[in-house]
């Protein structure tokens, strides 16, 4: 499925580290509940498959990107596995989360991934931390937290968060459909 959505087969070390990131979802699981499910299917289409369906969304140029509520490092972590030359930062603020993004990013011998244990809205007044792009699963209220991950970006940079399969206001923001298979994912885009 990932093959469908990169238009490219998998790498032996792409594959390997999908296969390392499961099982390490899978033991961590048991312990801190940090997706909805590990069942192996579910995940590569929910969290891997969905996550590498922002790359159709994000623009070519980016190089360095923040990912919003990773949460279990989703969509980040499956974007940089396939596109290793992103230098990607990790926003999350529950600390269990943070410790198990760090395992992730040590197992999975990722480079350039820098994680911090904070809430967005901290970052805001940090001039250092500014981004091409920022990326988000938006489990929250667009409207909330679209304004705080424009401030995160760089002039010309884009915030892309996935949303709701029906938007309420379509015109707030540039909505972008990406469809795979039979799925369509939504997408709103803030370009800054």
């Amino acid at each position: 499925m990932a093959a469908d959505v990169l238009e490219r087969p998998l790498t032996d070390r792409e594959t390997d580290q999908f296969n390392k990131y499961l099982e390490l979802l899978t033991k961590w699981q048991r312990i801190h509940r940090l997706v909805g499910s590990v069942e192996p299917d579910w995940v590569v289409r929910n969290l891997f498959v969905d996550s590498l369906m922002f790359l159709k969304v994000l623009p070519a140029a980016v190089r360095e990107i923040a990912d919003l509520g990773t949460g279990a490092g989703f969509p980040g972590v499956p974007m940089k596995i396939v596109k290793p030359e992103l230098r990607l930062t990790l926003v999350e603020a529950k600390s269990r989360r943070t410790s198990f993004l760090s395992s992730l990013v040590r197992d999975l011998q990722l480079d350039r991934v820098k994680i911090i244990n904070e809430r967005a809205e901290a970052l805001v007044d940090r001039p250092e931390l500014r981004f091409d792009a920022v990326v988000l699963r938006c489990a929250g209220s667009l409207h909330e937290i679209l304004p705080i991950a424009a401030k995160l970006v760089v002039p010309g940079g884009s915030v892309i968060a996935s949303g709701p399969p029906s938007p309420a206001n379509r015109s707030a923001y540039e909505w972008v459909d990406v469809s795979f298979g039979s799925a369509t994912r939504r997408f709103a885009v803030v370009r800054v």
